[in-house]
């Protein structure tokens, strides 16, 4: 498995995009405006990222985010 996590927070709105992208939002498992998600770096995730980019801020985090949080 990957060592690193990606912080993932939606920005921008999938309304009026197209189809396929607000089902990619909805994959990704956001809900609302301004979410923000931890979710562990893969290929998929990466293609998915790429798609809806221009809604998104993408940052990675180390595996010790994951240690600290569960303090």
């Amino acid at each position: 498995m990957s060592e690193q996590l990606l912080r993932i927070t939606l920005l921008r709105s999938p309304i009026g995009r197209p189809e396929s992208h607000k089902r990619t939002v909805k994959a990704l498992g956001f809900r609302k405006l301004y979410q923000t998600l931890v979710k562990e770096d893969s290929p998929s995730l990466r293609g998915m990222i790429h798609k809806v980019g221009y809604l998104l801020k993408v940052e990675e985090i180390g595996k010790e985010y994951e240690a600290n949080a569960n303090k």
